[in-house]
C-alpha cells in the first residue's frame, strides 16, 4: 500500500497499521500491531529463528525495529494538523533480558507531543511472563510542508 503516511493521522484501526507493514520491514519480520489508541500503541512480534543473532539470543535489531516501528506509528496518530509525516533523529535502548522463542509485545507511550517534536517510550516485553527485556526512547521531528 502506498498511502502517504500524513493520510494515517489518527487511524485507530490496526489492521490498517498492519497492511502498511506488508513488503516493507514490519512485514517482513512479522510484526504485528494489537491496540491503537493516541495514548499507546501496542504491537507483538514472534521470536523465530530468523530473528535470532548467531548466538541463538533474539538479536537486538529484532527488538529496535519493533519498538521503533511500534513508536513510529504512534507517532503518526497523532501527527498535528499541517504535519506531512515525520523523520526519527534519536533513539536509544536500555536491554535487560532477551528471548529465544515465544512471543514478545511492545508497548509504546507518549513522553512529549508538541508541533515539532515527539518523544516516545516504549517497553518491550515477554508476553508468557512480563519480564522487561528493553526500554526504548526516540525523539521524532514532525515535517511539515511549509
Amino acid at each position: 500500500m502506498d498511502t502517504e503516511l500524513h493520510q494515517l493521522a489518527g487511524c485507530l484501526d490496526p489492521t490498517t497499521w498492519n497492511r502498511i507493514g506488508v513488503g516493507r520491514l514490519p512485514g517482513l519480520i512479522d510484526l504485528e500491531i494489537v491496540e491503537v489508541d493516541f495514548d499507546r500503541l501496542m504491537s507483538r512480534l514472534k521470536v523465530r529463528s530468523a530473528l535470532l543473532a548467531p548466538n541463538g539470543f533474539l538479536h537486538a535489531a529484532t527488538v529496535v525495529a519493533l519498538a521503533d516501528t511500534t513508536c513510529g506509528y504512534a507517532t503518526v496518530v497523532n501527527l498535528p494538523t499541517g504535519a506531512q509525516g515525520f523523520t526519527t533523529v534519536e533513539l536509544k535502548s536500555n536491554f535487560f533480558g532477551t528471548a529465544r522463542d515465544g512471543t514478545i509485545l511492545c508497548i509504546a507511550t507518549p513522553l512529549h507531543r508538541g508541533r515539532t517534536t515527539q518523544v516516545w517510550d516504549a517497553a518491550v516485553t515477554r508476553e508468557a511472563d512480563g519480564r522487561l527485556l528493553a526500554a526504548f526512547r526516540c525523539t521524532q521531528m514532525i515535517l511539515s510542508s511549509t
